[in-house]
């Protein structure tokens, strides 16, 4: 499917600078630029390659000033980078979606499964399972019994939804995702000299436009719900605990541990490897920089690093310090021996 730069500057209301009758049919880094693709730049470190890409069309800032001429038809908006991430979008609603259950798939009997929708093979689908309409299902996924599916779910190969637990609309679990295992229950029983596993009765609750990416895990419960709330995003190798609630718009990068009972804010972003104690509250708005720790409640509208989290410039002041602590410490040590000898001489 072809798209003309007159076309593509109408739907993201840009202004055409150059041939607006120019076709692409794929996107390209501008950096592997070539003939029918569309490209963008919005880092100026790539700046450079705007003058030599071999993509058709590039989207650019409204504002970048050329130094020289360009070879490529460009497509001037405000943002860049949001506006190329809206033709992804497009570009992937406008691919054909799977339909139909695949013979090898199973499903139970007692399942609900809505219009539209796929199931690819080996998949299960258990007992009272609630499918919504063009859910897509692929091979390998398990849907454990009494499951309920908004619309639009995409549950990828070899994901898992434990029984009882909630999808909203439009849910997307990435290869390896578990949601609903057991939350880390155990009691120290010192008459047998081992663990009592306390039973996970609880479910999880996914709402609207969650996206779980690949071994991800979420934990159900001990008693009523873990709650991933509207819009929020996990990458890869996240853990989130039993009992703990994540607020709307949240997103977190990989390695992210939280452990249980945790409330964390609204519009929250965590980098990489960052953990968080669990019993605690972290108001709306915090940006924990990577392999940030929290070991308690963080008030909103901060951003933050280190463990305990600190301000950004005082933290790096502090790492500066930091790196010279062996040669202060010899300074200190010399000066120690200075007073002794002082001392001495007295």
């Amino acid at each position: 499917m072809e798209f003309s730069a007159k076309q593509i500057a109408q739907f993201i209301q840009g202004r055409v600078d150059g041939d607006e009758n120019k076709t692409i049919h794929t996107f390209a880094k501008i950096e592997d630029g070539k003939e029918g693709a569309i490209s963008f730049l919005a880092n100026p470190k790539y700046t450079h390659y705007l003058y030599e890409t071999a993509s058709s069309i590039v989207l650019v800032d409204e504002d970048i000033q050329l130094e020289k001429p360009v070879k490529a038809t460009l497509i001037r908006v405000k943002n860049a980078r949001d506006c190329v991430a809206k033709l992804l979008q497009l570009y992937e609603s406008m691919k054909p979606k799977r339909q139909g259950i695949d013979s090898l798939a199973f499903v139970s009997p007692k399942a609900t499964i809505g219009k539209d929708v796929y199931i690819g093979a080996f998949a299960y689908v258990g007992d009272g399972v609630m499918v919504g309409d063009g859910c897509q299902i692929y091979p390998h996924a398990t849907i454990m019994e009494g499951v309920e599916m908004g619309k639009n779910c995409i549950i990828y190969p070899n994901a898992s939804i434990y029984q009882g637990c909630k999808l909203g609309d439009r849910v997307i679990l990435h290869s390896g995702a578990v949601v609903g295992a057991d939350g880390f229950g155990f009691a120290p029983n010192a008459e047998t000299n081992s663990y009592d596993k306390i039973p996970q009765i609880g479910i999880v609750t996914l709402e609207d436009d969650v996206e779980i990416g690949a071994n991800t895990c979420v934990d159900r419960s001990t008693m009523g719900s873990t709650y991933v709330r509207k819009g929020v995003k996990l990458d890869n190798l996240v853990q989130i605990a039993h009992n703990t609630d994540i607020g709307e718009n949240t997103v977190m990068s990989a390695q992210v541990g939280i452990a249980g009972s945790t409330k964390v804010g609204q519009w929250c972003m965590f980098g990489g490897q960052v953990g968080i104690a669990g019993h605690i509250e972290i108001g709306d708005k915090v940006f924990l920089g990577a392999q940030s720790g929290a070991p308690g409640s963080l008030k909103a509208n901060q951003q933050l690093i280190g463990t305990p989290p600190m301000e950004q410039r005082s933290y790096f002041k502090s790492q500066a310090i930091f790196r010279r602590l062996p040669e202060m410490y010899k300074q200190l040590s010399d000066l120690q021996k200075e007073i002794d000898q002082l001392k001495k001489n007295r």
